[in-house]
């Protein structure tokens, strides 16, 4: 296996561990390198790794079974195919964690815009321009980041400590939203308006326009994941039409 330096981890690792599922001869049902072999075999740490599984696992290469271990996909299918099998697959999982983003990220919206200081606005903008610098050189695990980057500084601005810690709660315990939503093609170009409007408004203080603009972002991350299942569906029924 090769050892990945720590300034190229963002860049590589993915691309690393896919090389080692083809190179070892890796097949559908295997079991895969635990998180700990990984991290000794490459030279990063264990968050780093479980990153590029989150990556692996919603394009289709890996099923990750708690308890069990990390399993070669039965059907290792790259692009849309795997993509749109696994958002099937883990459907009720996606609309549950929309429906608490839901509760959650409008009233983040609506209290930042409240409370946010000038300090605080600036780094919301500072946050855009970083989110639009990563689409540009579609580098998606740092788009992901920086996405989350957001929502933490939003929930931050609220000065709700409580809205804090569930934002960041689900982000690093339940990221499949946000892994997902922006694997879908298109989403993120989309994304980078949406946040700036959202900033838009928290900066003018207008509660109620923040709030709406924050469920509406999502609320359109959740149905481009879902038209991207049914595009699917339609155009496999067409294939295999008789």
């Amino acid at each position: 296996m090769e050892f990945i330096k720590p300034e190229r981890i963002s860049d590589r690792i993915t691309e690393v561990i896919i090389k080692v599922i083809n190179d070892e001869k890796f097949k559908p049902g295997d079991k895969f390198y635990s998180e700990n072999v990984l991290a000794g075999k490459l030279g990063v740490g264990r968050s780093s790794i479980r990153e590029a599984m989150r990556s692996l696992e919603v394009t289709g290469w890996v099923t990750v079974k708690q308890g069990k271990g990390v399993f070669i996909a039965s059907v290792i299918a790259q692009g849309d195919e795997g993509f749109t099998g696994w958002i099937k697959d883990h459907r009720n999982i996606l609309l549950e964690h929309f429906e608490v983003r839901l509760m959650l990220d409008p009233k983040s919206a609506f209290y930042a815009a409240r409370n946010a200081s000038e300090s605080e606005i600036i780094e919301l903008e500072d946050i855009c321009a970083a989110f639009k610098s990563k689409v540009e050189t579609n580098d998606i695990e740092e788009v992901i980041s920086v996405d989350q980057r957001f929502h933490f500084m939003v929930a931050k601005c609220s000065k709700n400590r409580t809205l804090f810690v569930l934002t960041k709660i689900m982000a690093k315990s339940l990221p499949v939203g946000w892994v997902t939503s922006l694997h879908v093609p298109g989403r993120a170009l989309s994304t980078i308006s949406e946040h700036s409007d959202i900033v838009a408004a928290i900066a003018a203080h207008d509660e109620k326009k923040a709030e709406k603009l924050m469920a509406e972002h999502l609320e359109k991350a959740l149905k481009e994941i879902l038209q991207l299942t049914e595009r699917s569906k339609n155009a496999y029924k067409n294939n295999h039409a008789d």
